[in-house]
């Protein structure tokens, strides 16, 4: 809409003629033709229409994007839960064939100093590839002082010779991985003697 400013007087007040300050007017253009008018509209919502359809496009891009890395997500995970101990076994695999192999000279008439051996060979072996994946043994020597948090008392233990809280025998090793508890080793624990 064209607005156009004219400087004039057209309606001066009574009783001051000449000497007022001219005012401004606003003049209204005419308005164009409908058909012109129609025409404008047409090409707005055309190119509306269009950048309708290019957003559209893109949304249905994004989402079999977004579907398609989701359905990879899953297979990957699905793979790792599936594989993701290979590692580990292929370092377990040689301490098995170990003691497959004292097995076999158990079985037979060889030298039980050899067989013994190969157990205490085959159980370094084992211990050295939990290590290698974070996983310790918790140390529960007679005289440890008992940690609920890291021992499962068994049975408790009336002793002179030990502090009362203490670990007294262990029963099952325990293990941590990473740090964090794995396995809380089982024990006795020392109490004071009843008198």
């Amino acid at each position: 809409m064209d607005i156009k400013k004219k400087h004039g007087t057209p309606h001066q007040h009574e009783g001051k003629k000449d000497e007022a300050a001219p005012q401004d007017h606003v003049e209204i253009a005419a308005p164009a033709s409908d058909a012109d008018r129609i025409k404008e509209l047409e090409e707005a919502l055309s190119a509306k229409g269009m950048e309708s359809a290019a957003n559209w496009d893109k949304f249905l891009r994004e989402r079999a994007d977004m579907e398609n890395y989701r359905k990879r997500v899953q297979k990957e995970k699905e793979e790792i839960l599936k594989y993701g101990n290979e590692s580990f076994i292929l370092e377990v695999l040689p301490a098995l064939d170990n003691m497959e192999r004292a097995l076999s000279h158990a079985s037979g008439e060889g030298d039980p100093s050899a067989i013994i051996e190969g157990v205490k060979i085959t159980f370094s072996m084992l211990l050295g590839t939990l290590k290698k994946f974070g996983v310790t043994p918790l140390e529960t020597a007679p005289g440890t002082p008992f940690d609920p948090a890291l021992h499962q008392a068994m049975a408790q233990v009336e002793s002179a010779d030990q502090e009362p809280g203490t670990v007294v025998a262990e029963f099952q090793k325990g293990y941590t991985l990473n740090e964090r508890l794995l396995r809380p080793a089982m024990v006795s624990v020392a109490i004071a003697p009843k008198e």
